[in-house]
């Protein structure tokens, strides 16, 4: 017999089969099957968590081997299912010898034979489900965590369709009743478990607290909806990161299918700790500008996802843009372009979801007083348009070049920003509050949904490769479902001529019109939605675009 663990890798992870045999020779453990760092050490953990939970530890020769052999193993989420293995194979408690093989077993123990959390208990329920394991014993401490897939609402623990069962042990006596339950009655003794947490909203602030910058609040608008990447550039002060951080409280709610992949992504990397929340907003990832490339698109010795998977259907933030590393940046052009990333290592190549959204703050010289004054001049006036920038001409093209032109490709949205204070006290009235704007964006996503949802516009790679939102059409997608009007089509290729744009310049044109068509409820693209798209697209090539905001 053989009791199944689970050793977190990439997004989905492996599951092993954790085998005992025990022989008559001089006393000790052997573990083979390519066993490192914490699996090694749980020899002395399982022999000191067996005497200090009442329990005689084998006095012979035991090999423990972890299969598939050709994979390396690291973590201690493989501590309980090798106690449990030896506990089985040396007859210690009744009946053991049965248990059945649909069985995966997770947890760490301490030397006192208590049971510790571990990650990607969600992953691990996932994989054990598609494998069509039906028992699993799990941490205490992640109960909730297992709750998602393991515990439907019909019933505490238990699925009646297909008998699947979970029991969460905080200590190694109570892992072994459990399986002294599970060979006699055939199944774990319905009990109490409580539901996942509800996630706390988002404290972001809202819209309404932010006067003027208009342009810049409807350009969030547009990416929100549609998933569009952004790069907003402009003087310092003038409210980019401010209405940046605020675009979570913009951001539809996740499905539930959606919740339960952008969970297991968090549970994988070992972010769900304490109370576990099934996430139901967009996550809202902004890493610091010293952020290795690594960091950012996943990888080490085992492979975890980095920020760019954690920002999985929801925002990747990067403030201060090019003061990121160039080659981290420069990174990050195949993700945007194919919403994965492939990290290859000597057992094989790794691939992980990134279908994320870009939002890129930037001043627009190093100094950050280019296009930026208290008052922006008249014309008569001899001020400097530049805000008294001090960057030669050679220092500001050298600051922007870190994004290059094939990044900023990839970026259909370009925003500069105004530090000018005049046209916040020309204004009257409050600004629209992130509620009524929402309510906007949620029926266009509404629209969206709908109109990705038939199997033929899912790609045969999987969820990974979904389209969910415009800024993924592909070329035959915007084709079946951006109709124009004459004047649409007009307005369209004469801005193509005008700027030159690039084929994916082009096509980023036609989904962002699709987008602003999607949010007034409108079928057919009309003229002023593609002149709409071209406004924020033309700018943003050079930084002294932000004298022409």
């Amino acid at each position: 017999m053989y009791i199944t663990g689970y050793v977190p890798f990439g997004d989905r992870g492996i599951l092993i089969r954790v085998e005992t045999d025990i022989r008559r020779g001089i006393p000790g453990i052997d573990i083979s099957g390519l066993a490192e760092g914490a699996v090694k050490e749980a020899r002395e953990r399982v022999r000191a968590a067996f005497r200090n939970s009442g329990l005689s530890f084998p006095l012979d020769r035991i090999l423990i081997n972890l299969a598939p052999a050709g994979i390396k193993k690291e973590g201690a989420a493989l501590d309980l299912p090798m106690a449990l293995s030896v506990m089985a194979a040396a007859g210690l408690v009744p009946g053991l010898g049965a248990l059945p093989e649909q069985l995966m077993v997770l947890g760490e123990l301490e030397l006192s034979g208590r049971v510790r959390p571990v990650r990607g208990v969600l992953a691990a329920a996932a994989a054990g489900l598609a494998e069509g394991i039906r028992f699993f014993i799990v941490p205490k401490e992640n109960e909730e965590e297992a709750a998602v897939l393991l515990n439907p609402s019909t019933g505490p623990g238990e699925d009646p369709s297909g008998g699947i069962r979970f029991t969460a042990v905080s200590s190694l006596d109570e892992a072994a009743h459990g399986l002294v339950l599970l060979v006699k009655t055939g199944g774990f003794p319905p009990a109490f478990c409580s539901s996942p947490a509800a996630e706390c909203p988002p404290d972001c602030g809202d819209f309404a607290e932010v006067q003027g910058q208009d342009r810049y609040k409807r350009a969030l608008e547009i990416a929100s909806a549609g998933g569009h990447n952004l790069l907003v550039f402009g003087a310092p002060g003038a409210g980019k990161t401010m209405l940046a951080r605020r675009m979570p409280s913009i951001m539809p709610r996740l499905t539930g299918e959606e919740a339960v992949e952008v969970s297991r992504i968090h549970s994988i990397a070992g972010q769900s700790r304490g109370s576990f929340a099934l996430i139901t907003r967009p996550p809202f990832r902004a890493p610091h500008h010293s952020a290795s490339t690594e960091g950012l698109l996943g990888g080490g010795r085992t492979v975890r996802p980095g920020e760019i998977s954690l920002a999985h259907l929801g925002i990747l933030f990067l403030d201060e843009a090019p003061e990121f590393r160039a080659k981290a940046l420069q990174a990050l052009r195949e993700p945007l372009e194919e919403g994965m990333i492939t990290i290859v290592r000597a057992e094989g190549p790794v691939k992980l979801p990134a279908d994320f959204q870009l939002i890129m703050a930037a001043n627009a010289c190093p100094c950050g007083r280019l296009g930026s004054s208290r008052w922006e001049p008249d014309p008569g006036e001899d001020s400097p348009a530049a805000g008294n920038c001090f960057c030669s001409p050679e220092e500001v093209y050298r600051y922007w070049k870190k994004f290059s032109g094939a990044l900023l490709d990839r970026v259909d949205i370009r925003v500069p920003v105004s530090g000018s204070t005049r046209e916040v006290y020309a204004r009257a009235g409050k600004p629209e509050s992130s509620d009524c704007i929402r309510h906007r964006i949620m029926r266009a996503v509404e629209i969206q949904r709908r109109r990705f949802a038939p199997a033929g516009t899912k790609p045969a790679g999987g969820d990974m490769y979904r389209v969910r939102r415009n800024a993924r059409m592909s070329p035959s997608q915007i084709g079946n479902f951006c109709p124009r009007t004459e004047g649409a089509e007009r307005a369209y290729h004469k801005a193509a001529e005008r700027l030159a744009l690039s084929g994916r310049a082009c096509h980023g044109i036609l989904r962002m019109a699709r987008t602003i068509a999607d949010l007034e409820g409108k079928e057919i693209i009309e003229a002023e939605h593609i002149l709409e798209a071209v406004q924020h697209r033309r700018l943003g090539e050079d930084p002294f675009d932000v004298l022409q905001r």
